[in-house]
């Protein structure tokens, strides 16, 4: 048996306390992942009056520094691992995102349009360097414990299983307190979860001390870290890595896609914008009870398929959701909504848990470089999270859509209805059939029967 056979089901356990005060820091990453791709975009055009192709802009633009930057971090990280034996010290810029988060959506009276959207993207820009100096070490976790195939999922579904609540929390939580869409709700919102943001970043920098400490450290290879451009080049190389990062890159820009226009749906195709509120519940609140029914089906027919199968229910959610505004039925769009909340628990899952799949068989290599690769897939991940919003401001733009201020109401064209319902169901599943392209083409999955 070859070893990478051996690590499908040898390997220590993680503790469940330890896992749980690691996965807490799931928390905050699910505060700073949802709020602004569900309320940003929708800040700009309908608060601000910032246009929509100027609002993609904004959002996109920073995403594209961190494409440049996570790998840079990825490969300090593993100089920092390599030296230190652990990467904690990078997460400590976690803390301080709360602060960018409530800045962000503080926006100075008197500015709109233009200058506000300028306001909005440079704290974006702080703000995600702060979430890229925690996410990369923190993501890198999993790859860095001396576990096997299957407990790397485990790890992963405890961190989905908090991923997803604070998901749900942020989800619900932020559209309710802002449904009166008035400039100052939206400082009070930043403000209460800047907290949750703060507290689960403390409990998880001891929670990651205590599950290396249980199950063991992987160094990085003595070639990591010393060059981020050769760190990229071994990580590009890798193809099944490759395809596995690319069709990620269609699969965040497609969930990123779907939570930007959310309240573009709810406010325009069913004139309420407390249905988005409601709408994210019923997509978030299956996804956290999906984590333990998909780590089964992992085990009965391995992460590759379970992948496949969670992309699939998304392309067919995503078409589904134009009959319940062809109906004009809540409760139609509800059920589907639901259905591809269950589907996204499976996205997150098995992807992030193939991730150090893929860095345990470049060990074996003598290759095992786990910060160059997390720096690959988190700038993958940053920029899905950009191209999402961007392609639905695209959309809103090409349809006229006419943004304005928080105390104006003005009436849509046709074209723009057109294109905020096609921008939400037919384009994002166009997306996901490109991301199933690329997922069948890896082959690094043992249990593929």
């Amino acid at each position: 048996m070859s070893a990478r056979d051996e690590t499908v089901e040898t390997g220590t356990r993680a503790p469940a306390g330890a896992l749980s005060a690691y996965a807490s820091g799931s928390f905050g990453m699910g505060v700073w992942v949802t709020v602004p791709g569900l309320l940003l975009l929708y800040f700009l055009t309908d608060i601000l009056g910032v246009a929509a192709a100027l609002a993609g802009l904004t959002l996109f633009v920073p995403k594209i520094i961190d494409v440049v930057v996570h790998p840079l971090i990825g490969s300090r990280s593993d100089r920092q691992a390599r030296a230190l034996g652990h990467r904690r010290r990078m997460m400590a810029g976690g803390i301080a995102l709360g602060v960018a988060m409530v800045a962000m959506f503080t926006v100075p009276p008197g500015l709109e349009g233009a200058p506000a959207a300028a306001w909005v993207g440079a704290w974006y820009i702080v703000g995600n360097l702060l979430f890229a100096m925690f996410q990369v070490p923190y993501l890198t976790t999993p790859s860095d414990l001396r576990i096997g195939y299957h407990e790397r999922t485990r790890v992963f579904m405890f961190r989905m299983l908090f991923l997803t609540v604070g998901l749900l929390g942020a989800g619900v939580a932020a559209p309710a307190l802002v449904a009166s869409e008035r400039r100052g709700d939206y400082t009070t919102m930043a403000a209460v979860l800047a907290v949750v943001m703060i507290v689960s970043a403390v409990v998880a920098i001891r929670g990651v001390r205590r599950l290396t400490e249980a199950c063991g450290f992987r160094t990085p290879a003595e070639a990591a870290g010393h060059s981020t451009r050769e760190d990229i080049k071994v990580a590009w190389a890798d193809r099944d890595f490759r395809m596995l990062v690319l069709s990620y890159l269609f699969t965040g820009t497609t969930t990123h896609l779907f939570m930007a226009a959310l309240p573009y749906f709810t406010r325009y195709v069913f004139d309420s914008a407390g249905l988005t509120a409601v709408f994210m519940g019923c997509f978030l609140g299956p996804a956290v009870l999906a984590g333990p029914i998909w780590l089964k089906v992992s085990r009965r027919i391995g992460k590759q398929r379970g992948l496949l199968l969670s992309q699939l229910i998304f392309v067919v959610g995503s078409l589904a959701v134009a009959l319940g505004a062809w109906l004009d039925t809540v409760a139609v769009s509800v059920v589907v909504v639901a259905a591809m909340g269950f589907a996204f628990a499976g996205l997150q899952l098995f992807a992030f848990s193939m991730v150090p799949d893929a860095v345990a068989a470049a060990e074996e290599k003598g290759d095992s470089q786990a910060g160059a690769y997390t720096g690959v897939w988190t700038a993958t991940e940053a920029l899905g999270t950009a191209a999402g919003p961007y392609l639905y401001s695209a959309a809103l733009a090409l349809g006229g859509f006419v943004s304005s201020t928080a105390d104006v109401d003005v009436a849509q064209p046709d074209s723009a209805l057109t294109a905020l319902l096609l921008g939400f169901t037919v384009l994002p599943a166009a997306l996901m059939v490109v991301a199933i392209v690329f997922q069948r083409r890896y082959r690094l999955d043992p249990v593929r029967g």
